[in-house]
């Protein structure tokens, strides 16, 4: 066979293989990594590399490779949460990094955690003061949850005793062009409505329609993919029509 096609077929099979190993591991794999779940990652893809490009051997031994890393994982996710103890060795545990406003070196030292490492993570979480903070405490998948003294904590409208009204989330009705018919099923609204309001809005084709969603008080946003804006401020150094010096 052609190497070319080979690597081909090779690499078609192994996205398709990765993407379906993906989905059925779930969204915690990708969006909250653990050290076991980076570790599997970085298994799958190598597993998934050697696939398409060792043509050497026999593509289908890679292909069981991925497909029994794959098993394992879901197995061991499916373990962890039938079993506490199982989970906490599988994922590890959070740790206090600040107590009552003091640092506990002692858990950063076991962490391998230092102080530039505490107050980037810090800013990330907007706060440039560890004075400020009561408790911070280091997540098994990398993060760093903060909660500031309560004389530091943000004023809301329940601290204010001020009634608030329901927030939704918007329900998308066109994306890129293209009306989203489900959710307007769902929100028990047809498309001669939809056409009527963009007319309202001087629209006059859907497919002039870069986004448009509803929100809980029945308000619709509408963004056209060619908008007519008079000035766009350039948060640049550059000045149009000048090179740089």
């Amino acid at each position: 066979m052609n190497p070319y096609l080979e690597i081909l077929i090779r690499g078609v099979g192994a996205f398709v293989a990765v993407l379906v190993v993906t989905r059925v591991v779930g969204k915690t794999q990708v969006g909250q990594l653990t050290v076991a779940d980076f570790v599997n990652a970085i298994v799958i893809g190598s597993i998934a590399a050697s696939l398409v490009t060792d043509l050497k051997e026999n593509g289908w031994y890679y292909a069981f490779g991925l497909l029994l890393f794959g098993l394992l994982t879901v197995i061991s996710e499916y373990a962890s949460l039938k079993n506490r103890p199982l989970r906490k060795l599988i994922e590890g545990e959070p740790t206090v990094i600040i107590h009552n406003g003091k640092i506990l070196e002692d858990n950063m030292k076991k962490l391998i955690y230092n102080m530039d490492d505490l107050m980037v993570q810090l800013r990330e979480k907007n706060v440039f003061n560890i004075a400020d903070v009561e408790f911070a405490v280091a997540e098994p998948n990398g993060g760093l949850s903060v909660l500031l003294k309560s004389h530091k904590q943000p004023l809301t409208p329940s601290d204010m005793q001020i009634p608030t009204k329901y927030q939704g989330i918007p329900s998308e009705l066109i994306v890129d062009g293209v009306v989203i018919q489900q959710n307007l099923k769902q929100n028990n609204l047809t498309e001669d409505w939809l056409y009527r309001e963009l007319e309202k809005q001087g629209v006059k084709s859907v497919k002039d329609v870069m986004y448009a969603s509803l929100d809980s008080e029945g308000k619709l946003y509408v963004d056209k993919k060619e908008d007519t804006m008079q000035h766009v401020t350039d948060i640049t150094d550059k000045l149009p029509g000048k090179m740089p010096q």
